[in-house]
């Protein structure tokens, strides 16, 4: 099969068969496309659904994502992870607006020098919203041109990746490019799964080497597994009279970047002088059940104890911390298992009060 007959086979597809009920594949601009390519990063399809409709109907254009506040924007992220994902989609919102008037650049080069924006988000930008040439490259792209090529290796390798990149140069057309490339994309998504991949009706399985080798679970070569560290920390729920709970703003770089988080100790004994810095006086205390998240390169355990707490007088405000009330609560940007603590201290708070 050659590579014009690859392209002509999957656009016929995709206009038969392809996704195209999507709320990012509606009044497409390249603004869209972009909040959608780094939402699906890491991300199901399905997650993303829900948390692109509700960030365009807050930031439906480039300039009001400039415009927001941070707190506004990562509030509307909370839960879907990979906060380096949001941090850098703010700060190319500002570049944009503010060097490009608001105008995507037309180029992979100028694109993929902008923060969080690589080579295939550049090529989705420039083909799905612009209708240019270029190609793409996500998962699901690099598992069909793995399996077609038959290309062993991981495709985080630099050697494989540059295998692949240049298959996906070579077969992305000079025309009707976004119907190919998001074909390439839904043929992943779809039918050319990780798990038991619907062959039978893939439009392409008469050149697909993996399909003719019944191989195809070996491609693409899985990541090498590695033993994840285990970290622990302890999260005091530093609760007043009324219910609100003492948050503190996490530093702008790092693991949660920029969101309100509990505060983290190392050990219990490190609580009283928390206490001080804060001038709370501690009160009652109680430990809850443990929680684990997994993030990419290790797993933390929490260790969490709602503590009862009065300010003293002589209590000073401070910008990197707040009294959060989960009964009113601010639109904050929350890691998901601080949202989870806060929840559930304030169930145990409302049936202490009954």
């Amino acid at each position: 099969m050659t590579e014009a007959q690859f392209a002509a086979r999957l656009i016929a597809w995709q206009q038969q068969h392809g996704r195209k009920d999507l709320p990012w594949q509606q009044q497409v601009t390249a603004y869209r496309v972009w909040v959608s390519e780094i939402m699906l990063q890491q991300t199901q399809v399905a997650s993303v659904i829900g948390y692109f409709g509700r960030f365009m109907q807050s930031f439906p254009s480039v300039q009001t994502l400039a415009k927001a506040s941070d707190d506004e924007v990562l509030h509307l992220w909370t839960g879907l992870g990979y906060y380096s994902r949001v941090r850098n989609l703010k700060k190319t919102a500002h570049i944009i607006s503010e060097q490009y008037g608001g105008e995507f650049p037309a180029s992979v080069k100028a694109l993929a020098e902008l923060p969080g924006i690589g080579r295939s988000t550049a090529g989705a930008i420039l083909s799905l919203a612009m209708g240019l040439p270029a190609a793409i490259l996500d998962g699901n792209v690099k598992r069909v041109l793995a399996r077609y090529s038959a290309t062993s290796g991981w495709p985080g390798e630099s050697k494989t990746a540059a295998i692949l990149w240049d298959l996906a140069e070579r077969f992305t057309p000079t025309e009707q490019t976004a119907i190919y490339n998001q074909a390439m994309m839904d043929l992943g998504a779809t039918l050319c799964t990780p798990k038991l991949p619907a062959c039978a009706e893939c439009p392409v399985q008469s050149g697909c080497r993996a399909f003719a080798r019944g191989s195809q679970s070996l491609y693409p070569t899985p990541k090498p597994r590695k033993t994840l560290p285990q970290k622990r920390s302890l999260m005091p729920i530093f609760a007043r009279k009324d219910g609100c709970i003492l948050l503190e703003r996490r530093p702008p770089a790092g693991i949660w970047g920029g969101l309100w988080s509990l505060p983290e100790l190392d050990t219990i004994e490190a609580l009283e002088p928390l206490a001080q810095r804060y001038a709370l006086d501690l009160g009652e205390r109680r430990a809850l059940a443990l929680i684990s998240h997994s993030f990419s390169h290790f797993r933390l355990a929490i260790e969490p104890w709602l503590i009862e707490v009065n300010e003293s007088a002589n209590a000073v405000a401070e910008d990197h911390y707040l009294w959060y009330d989960p009964d009113n609560p601010k639109r904050l940007g929350l890691a998901a298992p601080v949202a989870k603590l806060l929840k559930y201290a304030a169930q145990i708070n409302r049936r202490k009060a009954l």
